[in-house]
């Protein structure tokens, strides 16, 4: 049962690439492989878990000495480990379902054409540039994900041939990867670091920002020397031509919806509490203003502007294509798969700059906060005067600055391979194979040219 569920994630995944020519939509491969493979786990617990791999279970056997056997290792996967993986994944999807949420009230509200509006260039290498250098600054302050949706909901606006909103979007998707490495705040591998001890905020902003910036740069030199034309803006349809809001509300619910995205990262630093309840902190904020806001409307204006209107509108197949493939995930997490991959890297390997790029490249297949996790669990903070190899493990150590870079921009290679990935795919139906041929060389560049950067700095700067 441990080999079948690999088997099972692999074919899943493949049904996901390869969503439009079996026209099978990607969300309804992953629930499968998501539900599956924790079926195969329940079956096989037993073996599973008295081979001793999983790092869950030996903690559990540790804390309640006398439960290894078939009964308590059926409750461990069935109570234990599905509620705790549960409670990780709802916290994404919460905090994806009120990001997508408020961004669409912002949209209905047409508060982002008091933004596109500034945007004059039609010029397809400025527009870009412009866009890129957007996400990577706002990915720091807000999040990747939250980025990317704002982002590609601006894209929207803005460009009307297909084609050209996937690869705009695409390359949204690696500035705020990128921009989210080098914050404490920008993703949630970092945070996670930050939260652990093994970063501090000064120190992975100023250690990070510059490969981050390279990563981002690279691929955006390599497409201005052959990206031409101009992209042709959306004509507006008679319903868009009516107008629903005054400039004043435009510019009022766009200054909301950005204050409740920014309120997020301060509600977490204040209350401890997870980012997802700051997240729908901020819809329910803007649901009761929304809702005194057009009490005095017509049916026609209310159908259209309060939130239960824009909740239909809201792309609820990514939210579960993002429960199915963290779902698999976990599994895997739990039964030991992942822990196996870590320390395989590390007897292999050996080298902290080469295990944290092969953990770069895995991410783009396997959700990163796993692996980030797995190695968090690998290695202890190293005390401060320690010496040789150890000395990569102290805190703001080269080990973990260089995983929250890789962790943080490896994803971008494939469009599944990250947070802002997945957003971006279920929000355009971007294609899997399409990103692979036309995206996945130009984020394999900026990975490369970042990690180069971060090297030539940890050896002749810091």
């Amino acid at each position: 049962m441990f080999t079948l569920m690999v088997v099972v994630f692999v074919l899943g995944y493949i049904a996901i690439a390869l969503e439009h020519p079996l026209k099978i939509d990607k969300a309804a491969s992953a629930l499968l492989i998501g539900v599956i493979t924790w079926a195969l786990y329940v079956f096989g617990g037993v073996d599973i878990l008295g081979s001793g791999v999983s790092r869950a279970w030996n903690e559990f056997v540790l804390h309640n000495p006398g439960s290894d056997n078939p009964e308590a290792m059926l409750h461990f996967i069935t109570h234990h480990e599905v509620l705790h993986h549960l409670s990780e994944i709802s916290a994404i999807l919460f905090f994806l379902l009120g990001a997508m949420t408020i961004v669409e009230i912002v949209d209905q509200h047409e508060g982002f054409k008091i933004i596109t509006d500034k945007i004059k260039t039609t010029n397809k290498v400025k527009l870009l540039w412009t866009l890129s250098i957007l996400t990577f600054f706002m990915s720091a302050t807000l999040d990747n994900l939250t980025t990317t949706i704002v982002l590609v909901a601006l894209i929207r606006k803005l460009i009307a041939d297909k084609e050209d909103r996937w690869f705009f979007a695409s390359m949204v998707v690696l500035a705020a990867n990128a921009g989210g490495a080098w914050s404490p705040i920008g993703d949630v591998t970092t945070i996670m670091l930050w939260i652990g001890g093994q970063v501090t905020t000064l120190n992975i902003i100023g250690h990070v920002i510059l490969p981050s910036l390279f990563t981002m740069l690279a691929p955006l030199v390599v497409v201005s020397f052959w990206l031409k034309g101009d992209v042709t803006r959306p004509k507006l349809s008679e319903t868009n031509k009516k107008e629903y809001t005054s400039h004043k509300e435009q510019i009022f619910i766009l200054c909301l919806g950005v204050s409740a995205l920014l309120f997020v990262p301060v509600f977490k630093t204040v209350t401890h509490l997870p980012p997802y309840l700051g997240m729908l902190f901020g819809l329910g904020v803007m649901w009761v203003v929304t809702e005194i806001m057009h009490r005095h409307k017509g049916h026609e204006f209310k159908s259209r502007l309060n939130v239960t209107g824009v909740l239909k509108k809201v792309d609820v197949p990514t939210v579960l294509f993002f429960l199915g493939i963290l779902s698999a995930v976990s599994s895997m997490q739990s039964a030991g798969h992942l822990d196996i991959l870590a320390s395989w890297l590390d007897s292999n390997l050996h080298n902290v700059y080469a295990i944290n790029l092969a953990i770069g490249v895995l991410s783009a297949i396997v959700d990163n906060v796993p692996l980030v996790a797995a190695a968090m669990g690998m290695y202890d903070i190293a005390g401060p005067e320690s010496i040789g190899y150890a000395a990569n493990f102290i805190q703001d150590g080269i080990f973990w600055e260089f995983l929250a870079y890789c962790a943080g921009t490896g994803g971008s290679i494939l469009i599944i391979g990250s947070a802002a990935g997945v957003a971006a795919m279920g929000m355009e139906k971007i294609d899997f194979i399409w990103y692979l041929k036309k995206i996945s060389l130009l984020a394999i560049i900026g990975y490369l040219a970042g990690a180069a950067v971060f090297y030539l700095q940890a050896t002749y700067l810091f």
